[in-house]
């Protein structure tokens, strides 16, 4: 009998939006916790800032270039590598329950096989991407994944409470609501335990209850929020009290100061704000984030934060089964998501190509097994989602597999020293309403340098590098410092350097998300 894993993911969250990592407005106890008793990490930077390539980048433990998962819509080859495939062959028992999206969400026929199983209704996967069991989940109740199945089948009035994703043109949704016409905002009458959230603790708790004292398992619950939609259930709503939220620190009150710190970077940035670009589906297309308010700021963060709390307290209760159970002692669990949110950051909301902060510094906490003896510790040099494939194999003990692209996570500083953690990766491509955008990111101890290949709006010359140590917030472009110019091409030379082993053939985009 080995070390059990639990791998917690959520999805679009922040850094700071745990306690533990300096946030004040989401109460996480249980996350602050596992923080405290474990290794928290301060700069944990995905991949890609986007689901579908992060994702896929978490499963097969490589960078999008090499696994194909260019942008959202590019569905992973069933025949990727999974980690959890290396841990049922090395006798695990495995599941995920909650998001997955490896495969487009939009699939009207029913091609991919994560939708197959919801629609018809078995949470047996045999072996499909390593699990032997999925029960599946995302935003709301429409679609045909397990969440909407069993809401159709138990509470259908419950199908038109959750904000409608996508508008009558099949866009992302522009329409705002709550008290403020924020964006991708609903009320949602929805009885709390109807609700995704607490219907995934549900889930994993009845699942671990199918499995033997002795056996060795990797469950990886995905909760699908605090994504947006910002629709959690109206009875939690009195939590926070959006009205007293503090506007955040990366959101300039002051739209002359807020538009010239974007008209310093790329222009793409620029236009987004103004309404004139897009290239992310996810964005709505007919939001123009110029007109977003303060009190729309406040009100979305409090949302937000709610959904976080939910969260935390799903999570605790899972934890509490694992102890009843009397596994506590022998369960690693891996708390992360996959990609931030700007939630008000330069005045911008979602995501998209955007190589900062509010997207690219990730909440991580490893608490290992305390039958492990590994010693709290909290890990200041950049690690990556990479990272995580190997981290699970090498908790069962395992030799990490070849096509894995990163190294098991590091347990302190000195370790990370030891062992050359302290560069990272990132990477951007999208091809949307004709708008082409490709960026790539080394993220070098405390400087990031993002270089622009050409594409619509980008000639190549364009680039962004920021020294995280004098300004965090990332106000001040350095491309263009005279300054700074041996410094950028070190770091771009780097960048280049270390670029991955790219999928041969590009696989093709067959949906919009």
């Amino acid at each position: 009998m080995g070390r059990k894993i639990l791998f917690v993911t959520t999805d679009q969250q922040r850094y700071d939006t745990l306690g533990c990592n300096g946030g004040k407005l989401a109460r996480t106890p249980v996350i602050d916790r596992l923080a405290a008793d474990g290794i928290r990490y301060e700069r944990a930077v995905p991949q890609s800032v986007v689901c579908m390539p992060s994702r896929s980048t978490i499963i097969t433990g490589q960078h999008p270039t090499t696994h194909g998962v260019w942008m959202n819509g590019v569905p992973l080859p069933v025949d990727a590598p999974s980690v959890a495939a290396a841990l049922r062959d090395a006798g695990y028992k495995t599941s995920l329950i909650g998001k997955a999206h490896f495969e487009p969400f939009m699939d009207p026929f029913g091609r991919f096989t994560e939708n197959q199983l919801g629609r018809a209704g078995t949470n047996a996967a045999n072996g499909h991407r390593g699990f032997d069991h999925l029960e599946l989940a995302t935003h709301g109740a429409n679609g045909m994944l397990h969440y909407a199945i069993w809401v159709l089948n138990h509470h259908p009035e419950a199908i038109g409470m959750f904000y409608p994703v996508v508008d009558g043109d099949m866009n992302v949704n522009a329409i705002g609501g709550g008290d403020t016409d924020a964006p991708q905002v609903k009320t949602n009458p929805i009885p709390r335990e109807w609700y995704h959230t607490d219907w995934l603790a549900d889930r994993a708790i009845e699942w671990l209850g199918t499995l033997d004292a002795t056996d060795d398992w990797f469950c990886w619950l995905s909760f699908p929020d605090p994504h947006h939609p910002w629709d959690p259930p109206e009875s939690e709503l009195g939590r926070i009290d959006w009205r007293d939220v503090p506007l955040p620190e990366g959101y300039p009150t002051d739209r002359s100061q807020r538009e010239a710190i974007l008209d310093a970077k790329p222009r793409h940035w620029r236009q987004w704000y103004d309404g004139t670009l897009v290239s992310n589906f996810e964005a709505p297309r007919h939001w123009v984030p110029a007109t977003l308010t303060d009190d729309q700021v406040r009100e979305i963060n409090a949302r937000n934060a709610i959904e976080c709390e939910l969260i935390d307290e799903a999570l605790g209760r899972v934890l509490v089964e694992v102890e009843r159970r009397g596994w506590a002692d022998d369960v690693d669990v891996i708390f992360t998501t996959d990609h931030g949110e700007f939630q008000g950051d330069f005045g911008l909301l979602f995501k998209g190509p955007y190589h900062v902060d509010a997207l690219m510094r990730l909440p991580l906490i490893w608490r290992p097994a305390p039958s492990a003896g590994i010693a709290p510790s909290v890990v200041t040099a950049p690690v990556g989602l990479v990272d995580l494939a190997p981290t699970f194999t090498t908790i069962a003990g395992q030799v990490p597999c070849e096509w894995m692209q990163g190294k098991a996570l590091p347990v302190d500083d000195s370790d990370a020293s030891s062992r050359g953690f302290g560069v990272t990766l990132t990477e951007w491509d999208s091809e949307l309403f004709g708008v082409g955008v490709y960026l790539r990111t080394i993220t070098h101890g405390d400087f990031v340098c993002t270089v622009y290949k050409p594409g619509h709006v980008h000639d190549g010359s364009e680039g962004e590098l920021y020294d995280l140590a004098s300004d965090p917030l990332q106000h001040r472009n350095l491309w263009d410092d005279p300054g700074y110019a041996a410094l950028r091409s070190d770091l771009v030379a780097e960048l280049w350097d270390r670029q991955p082993e790219p999928h041969r053939p590009r696989l093709q985009v067959e949906a919009p998300v």
